[in-house]
């Protein structure tokens, strides 16, 4: 025999689950009394519904918790923009657009997000109204710090090339003709 080789045919290992005794089987041993078997029925309805009340409340509390996870991501997206500060370079654009992009992207998939959570029992309405409004905050900031940068036109002197020229009010005229 080759090493690292087990022997192909000859054995094969099986058991033999028959119960062949003359001894009594649990089943003909009587109920102890007050024990119905009609009753272990009915506990598992019970026990089946009580499992589906359980998986509701856990979907409900992990759709809660998908829901504030949007506000987590605001103060660390915050703490960063400060951090950028105020004067406009590559990092504090990159973080800026990066604030801008991640609550539009999670705005476009909120159905995707809450997916796993959709049950008959469960209400996502309150999940998805906190998750959207979290996510809308999140929008604001990344306007607000566009704002502080000045790359947002919101002052006077951001239109004047669209302004038409200024009337003349008045005419000078004098002096002596070169020609």
């Amino acid at each position: 025999m080759e090493k690292g080789k087990g022997v192909m045919g000859g054995r094969r290992w099986a058991v033999d689950l028959t119960d062949y005794s003359t001894t009594p089987s649990s089943r003909d041993i009587p109920d102890p009394p007050g024990f119905s078997r009609a009753s272990l029925d009915q506990d598992d309805s019970t026990l089946s519904r009580q499992k589906k009340d359980a998986e509701a409340n856990w979907k409900a509390q992990k759709a809660w918790e998908v829901a504030q996870a949007p506000f987590k991501n605001l103060l660390m997206m915050g703490f960063m923009m400060w951090m950028a500060g105020s004067t406009v370079h590559l990092f504090s654009i990159g973080i800026t657009f990066s604030a801008l992009w991640q609550p539009i992207s999670a705005l476009q998939g909120v159905g995707k997000v809450f997916e796993p959570y959709k049950d008959s029992k469960v209400d996502l309405l309150g999940p998805k109204l906190l998750f959207i409004a979290l996510n809308l905050g999140g929008l604001a900031l990344g306007v607000w710090k566009l704002n502080t940068l000045g790359l947002l036109p919101t002052h006077a002197s951001d239109w004047v090339s669209s302004l038409p020229p200024a009337q003349e009010v008045e005419y000078s005229g004098g002096g002596i003709p070169l020609l």
